[in-house]
C-alpha cells in the first residue's frame, strides 16, 4: 500500500523571507508592540501572496512574537519586563554551560571580535551593538562543541534582540559590557571552566537587571515622576 503524502507548501524560501522581514521589523520597532497585523496589508507591502504571509505569521506566533488579540486578530506581542527576566534566567544557564565546555576545550576568542564590539559600543548604530553582542555569545555556543546549546539559545535571542533594540534607542550601551566580555574570554582561554561559568552567569544576571529596569523606564517614562 502506497503511503499518502501531504502536498508541500510552495516557495519555502519565500516564507522564510517574509518571516525574516517581519522579524526584523519587529526588532527594529517598525512594527511596534500592539500593532495589528493583517495578511492583506503585509502581503501588499511585501508584494507577495497571502500564503507565505500566513505561514510566516504562524511561525512568529509559535515564537511568541505575535499574539491573538480578541476582536483584533493578530498583534505584535507586548514588551514585558517580567517575561524578559524569565528569558534571561534560561539563557544564563545555557551561557554558563557553554562557557564551561568552551573552557574545557581551550577555546581562544579572536581579539578582533572584542575590538569590533568595543567599536560598536562607542558608536550609535543600534544594530551593530546588538549584532556584536550576539556574535560574542554565539562564538561561545559554537566553541562548546554542543550544537543543542546554540539551537536552544537562538530562540531566546529572538526576544532579547527585540528588547535590546528598544532599550538602546534611548540608552547608550556601556563599553564596560565589553570589559565583562573580555574577562569571560580570558577565563575561557585559560581553561578555567569554573571562573568562566561564574563570570558569564554574573554577566547575564547584570544584563537582566539592567535591561529590565531600562525597559520599565521606556514603557513607563513618567512612573518615577508620579511617585515623586
Amino acid at each position: 500500500m502506497t503511503a499518502s503524502l501531504d502536498r508541500l507548501q510552495p516557495s519555502p524560501d519565500l516564507v522564510d523571507q517574509v518571516y525574516r522581514a517581519l522579524l526584523d521589523a519587529i526588532n527594529a520597532g517598525a512594527l511596534p508592540p500592539g500593532e495589528r497585523l493583517t495578511q492583506e496589508d503585509i502581503a501588499q507591502r511585501l508584494a507577495v501572496s497571502r500564503q507565505p504571509v500566513l505561514q510566516a505569521l504562524r511561525l512568529l506566533k509559535k515564537d511568541g512574537l505575535v499574539l491573538d488579540a480578541p476582536g483584533r486578530g493578530l498583534v505584535v506581542a507586548p514588551l514585558d519586563p517580567a517575561s524578559i527576566a524569565q528569558v534571561y534566567q534560561v539563557r544564563g544557564v545555557l551561557d554558563a554551560l557553554a562557557a564551561r565546555l568552551a573552557a574545557q576545550r581551550g577555546y581562544r576568542m579572536p581579539a578582533r571580535m572584542i575590538e569590533l564590539g568595543r567599536k560598536a559600543a562607542r558608536g550609535r548604530n543600534i544594530d551593530a551593538m546588538v549584532e556584536a553582542d550576539l556574535a560574542f555569545h554565539t562564538a561561545i555556543y559554537e566553541a562548546s562543541g554542543n550544537p543543542l546549546i546554540e539551537q536552544s539559545a537562538q530562540l531566546h535571542w529572538r526576544h532579547l534582540r527585540r528588547v535590546m533594540g528598544a532599550v538602546l534607542q534611548t540608552t547608550p550601551q556601556r563599553e564596560t559590557l565589553w570589559d565583562e566580555h573580555q574577562a569571560i574570554a580570558d577565563a575561557i582561554a585559560a581553561g578555567d571552566a569554573d571562573e568562566a561559568a561564574a563570570l558569564i552567569d554574573d554577566h547575564s544576571r547584570h544584563a537582566s537587571r539592567t535591561l529590565t529596569a531600562r525597559l520599565e523606564d521606556v514603557l513607563h517614562p513618567h512612573a518615577q515622576e508620579e511617585q515623586a
